[in-house]
């Protein structure tokens, strides 16, 4: 692992960044809707995976599930990368980072999905007729609506989210970001995501509705006894709560919920904490913040250019000093 310090946004330069990840624009058309060659990586596992010819899929009203508009096996490749299980890379005309959809055929914020014909031929058993072949869908996951994907993007070691992971949300907003991490840590896994605005809140709710792994908590982070009985101990948390005392948030709900040795990841607003004071100066002191509260950091870095005056920090949390 590479010493603690601010990377820079690694990656993030518009000739693309480590792993090859092509510019994608603000606009919200990240992808075109034709039959495009895609390779669906995945980002925790090296190995061997098909390229299928699938279809981009716009969202539309009434649209029914996403289907593949040509199939068969292209060809075979190698995955390159090996960090972020739950996490993928669809490899075509421009590389884009997606995600497992946990609700196939639905979107939560008009992203882009994509159907991916699964590469096993169907075979015929005992003379009955084949089984019909089955399909993955993905969501694409825009880093500029997500700064957990920009930092995913811009070379982060270690989300600290897996399969089957518990995570603690702070600052969930309307569930964009949310929606993303239940499609991470999938059915096995939970994501306990705390937001205080209630209008916010209600597209929150929404969301849940449809991922049974998300469990929205309309409450102010700060008080994290108001809702102790709602949440388990976690294996991580994320904090995007962009307020002057995020540090202090972070700590109290560490300290009641998270585990010896979880991670945590913090996204860091510099103009929400001190609008006089230079960025790399704010980020300073809130990394020793999150140190006076046990959490050790481990990697820091810019996300530029997907967010400006931004960084996010990952750290792993020790119950004693």
């Amino acid at each position: 692992m590479p010493p603690f310090g601010d990377r820079g946004g690694r990656g993030g330069s518009r000739g693309g960044g480590r792993g090859g990840f092509a510019p994608i624009q603000r606009e919200a058309a990240v992808v075109e809707a034709e039959v495009a060659l895609v390779t669906v990586v995945d980002v925790a596992e090296a190995g061997v995976v098909s390229a299928i010819v699938v279809a981009v899929v716009e969202e539309e009203e009434h649209q029914e599930d996403a289907v593949p508009l040509v199939e068969g096996v292209v060809e075979q490749v190698h995955a390159a990368v090996r960090r972020h299980p739950g996490i993928f890379i669809a490899r075509g005309k421009e590389d884009l980072l997606v995600t497992r959809n946990l609700t196939p055929g639905e979107s939560v914020y008009g992203e882009k999905r994509i159907s991916v014909q699964n590469s096993s031929a169907p075979t015929e058993v005992n003379g009955d007729a084949a089984a019909p072949a089955t399909t993955t869908e993905y969501r694409v996951w825009n880093p500029f609506r997500s700064k957990l994907a920009a930092g995913v993007l811009g070379g982060i070691e270690n989300t600290y989210m897996k399969p089957g992971s518990k995570v603690l949300y702070l600052g969930a907003a309307s569930g964009t970001s949310v929606s993303h991490v239940a499609d991470i840590v999938g059915p096995a896994g939970t994501v306990y995501a705390v937001e205080f605005s209630h209008r916010s809140g209600r597209d929150l709710i929404n969301m849940a509705t449809h991922r049974t792994n998300v469990i929205p908590i309309i409450e102010d982070a700060r008080h994290p006894l108001k809702y102790r009985m709602l949440v388990s101990m976690v294996d991580c948390i994320f904090a995007d709560v962009a307020q002057p005392d995020q540090a202090r948030i972070v700590g109290l709900n560490a300290h009641l919920f998270l585990k010896v040795g979880g991670g945590v990841v913090v996204s860091i607003k510099a103009n929400c904490i001190d609008s006089t004071a230079p960025p790399e100066q704010v980020f300073q002191r809130e990394v020793m913040k999150l140190r006076e509260e046990r959490i050790k950091p481990k990697e820091q870095l810019t996300l530029e250019p997907f967010e400006r005056d931004h960084a996010i920090v990952c750290g792993l949390y020790q119950r004693s000093g």
